[in-house]
C-alpha cells in the first residue's frame, strides 16, 4: 500500500530494472509502491535470497506484492501476510500464510509471534498511521532474528498534515528516539539511560527506515581502548581554532 497512485505519464526510471524492479512488474496482482523504493529492496533484502527466509508484510490486500516476494527470494521462502482486512483471506489459497488482524493492537501482534515465531524480515506497509506504524515497530523488534530486518515504509506520512504531522508523536520522531537509545550504549552514558540493545543500527531512506537488529553486536560492551602504537605526545587542539560559531551562526546549516 502507499499513499499516492501513479501518475498517468510517469516515465521509468532510467538505468537497467532491479530485481526486486522485475518481480514487481511480473505479480499478476496489484501492488503500488514508489520508484525510490526498489533500490532499497535490492540493498537491504538481496542477501536473504535462497536462503529460505522468513517475511511478513503488513498490507497486503491486493496480493500483488506477497507474489513479488516470493519471486525475489525463491520458492523456499515462508511469506506471511497481515491485514486488517478480511477479505485478504483468499491469498491463502495461493500458498501465502494470512493473518487478520489489527496492526495497532499489541495484543495482535502477541499472538502473531507466538503462533508464528522469530522472523528474519518484517516490513511494514499497512495503514502507515502513526499508532499503526508505531505498535508494529515496538512488538516485532523482540521477535526478528539476528541479522534481520525490520523495515517501515511510507514514512513521509510523518511530514504529513493528514496524518497529523509533524509531531513529537510520529514514526520518524519513534525512530530517531530509538536512535537516541542506540547511542546511550557508549560507556560515558549507559548506566543514565536505557540503552538499544536489539538494534544495531539504522538506516534513513527516502521514506523508507531499517533497523537492522544484531543483538551481539548490539550488546559489545563500550569501552576506550589505546593500542601499541607508539605515542607522539600530541595535544589537543580542537579548542585551538579562532573560528568560533555561535548556536545562531551554526543554525544556518540546518537547513531541513
Amino acid at each position: 500500500m502507499t499513499t499516492d497512485a501513479p501518475h498517468a505519464g510517469d516515465k521509468a526510471e532510467p538505468g537497467p530494472v532491479s530485481r526486486s524492479r522485475a518481480c514487481y512488474d511480473a505479480a499478476p496482482f496489484l501492488s503500488l509502491k514508489h520508484t525510490t523504493y526498489f533500490s532499497v529492496y535490492d540493498q537491504l533484502f538481496s542477501r536473504f535470497i535462497g536462503k529460505s527466509p522468513v517475511i511478513v508484510e503488513v498490507g497486503v490486500l491486493n496480493g500483488g506484492s506477497l507474489f513479488m516476494w516470493r519471486e525475489f527470494f525463491g520458492p523456499d521462502a515462508r511469506i506471511i501476510g497481515v491485514d486488517l482486512n478480511p477479505d485478504a483471506t483468499w491469498l491463502g489459497d495461493e500458498g501465502f500464510e494470512i493473518h487478520i488482524g489489527d496492526q495497532s493492537d499489541p495484543s495482535f501482534w502477541e499472538g502473531f509471534f507466538r503462533q508464528v515465531g522469530d522472523v528474519d524480515i518484517l516490513l511494514d506497509d499497512g495503514g502507515h498511521t502513526y499508532p499503526q506504524q508505531i505498535v508494529t515497530a515496538a512488538s516485532a523488534l523482540d521477535h526478528i532474528r539476528n541479522d534481520g530486518l525490520l523495515v517501515v515504509e511510507d514514512t513521509h506520512t510523518s511530514y504529513m498534515t493528514e496524518f497529523g504531522g509533524p509531531s513529537d508523536n510520529s514514526f520518524v520522531s519513534w525512530a530517531l528516539n530509538l536512535v537516541h537509545g542506540v547511542n546511550h550504549r557508549f560507556f560515558a552514558f549507559v548506566e543514565d539511560h536505557d540503552p538499544e540493545l536489539r538494534v544495531w543500527s539504522v538506516q534513513f531512506f527516502e521514506s523508507i527506515v531499517a533497523f537492522h537488529v544484531d543483538r551481539p553486536l548490539a550488546t559489545v560492551v563500550s569501552h576506550s581502548t589505546m593500542n601499541n602504537g607508539e605515542g607522539r605526545d600530541a595535544k589537543d587542539f580542537r579548542y585551538h581554532s579562532e573560528n568560533t560559531m555561535t548556536d545562531n551562526e551554526l543554525r544556518i546549516y540546518f537547513k531541513h
